[in-house]
């Protein structure tokens, strides 16, 4: 038996080229996942959780517009056009449904591909994110962050960033996935980096209708995360009707890439039940 590999493709969705991962189903009953991911990262965090999942499930993951080697078209982001990019993107690919994986930016951007498109999700995943806007002195931290940017450049963004993503045990531990977020961050041009920032400073909040999903959803929180609270999350929880809660202990803002193993187990478990 042939490995399934996963593939590199582009795809032109409107005025951008979508870069994408694809690890095809070999089964005629296949499911769909769709992996995005968080900022100012790209699809490349998503490999471990690509390769693992089984033969019966379809995996894509994406560069959003503007990270990775996506284009950033028009340039002016909002969360509201990454998730109507996804939807986009489902249509050219010809999916007709599929469950959402979102961690934090990509998280928000689930939410509100749900209000858009509710039909075309048969699941979500959410991880270490929430539905709220930004309150006022969230908002002035990122605005305070592209000044930052722009005075002094990526590197000293990076390592204060790297420091918030990963709990302690991570930085010392996995010494390759904090390399990786370094790099990804490097990566994105400044422009980019500020537009999402704005874009995430804009972002609406969600929670009137979370209790209006109605298909299967696994949330997932590291138990050392800084950014997102562990309130955040709860209020998830006990907001969407058919939500699962799990901690991942030891795991700081990224738990797909501080302890793969049992970030995949869930997956495949909760995708099992899809």
């Amino acid at each position: 038996m042939t490995e399934r590999l996963v593939k590199s493709n582009k795809i032109r969705i409107g005025d951008i080229s979508i870069s994408y991962y694809i690890k095809k189903s070999r089964t005629t009953t296949s499911k769909t996942i769709i992996f995005l991911h968080g900022f100012p990262f790209n699809k490349n965090m998503w490999r471990d959780q690509l390769e693992a999942l089984p033969e019966d499930v379809t995996a894509i993951a994406l560069d959003i517009r503007g990270h990775g080697l996506t284009t950033s078209g028009h340039g002016f982001f909002s969360i509201d056009v990454f998730a109507k990019d996804i939807g986009v993107f489902m249509e050219k690919l010809d999916i007709e449904q599929a469950v959402l994986c979102g961690i934090s930016m990509g998280g928000y951007i689930v939410l509100r591909a749900y209000q858009l498109f509710p039909e075309k999700i048969s699941g979500l995943i959410l991880v270490d994110t929430h539905s709220k806007a930004d309150t006022n002195v969230g908002k002035q931290k990122r605005f305070a962050s592209i000044q930052t940017i722009l005075n002094h450049g990526r590197r000293p963004f990076s390592i204060g960033f790297v420091e918030n993503v990963f709990s302690s045990y991570s930085i010392q531990e996995k010494p390759e996935a904090v390399e990786y977020i370094k790099s990804a961050i490097r990566r994105n041009s400044v422009r980019s980096i500020c537009s999402t920032l704005l874009a995430l400073a804009a972002r609406t909040d969600t929670s009137d209708t979370l209790k209006d999903i109605s298909v299967p959803t696994l949330l997932i929180r590291g138990s050392d995360d800084r950014i997102t609270s562990l309130q955040d999350m709860k209020d998830l929880e006990e907001a969407i009707p058919n939500a699962r809660f799990i901690e991942i202990t030891g795991c700081g803002h990224l738990p797909n890439l501080e302890a793969p193993e049992e970030f995949n187990h869930a997956i495949k478990e909760f995708m099992s039940g899809i």
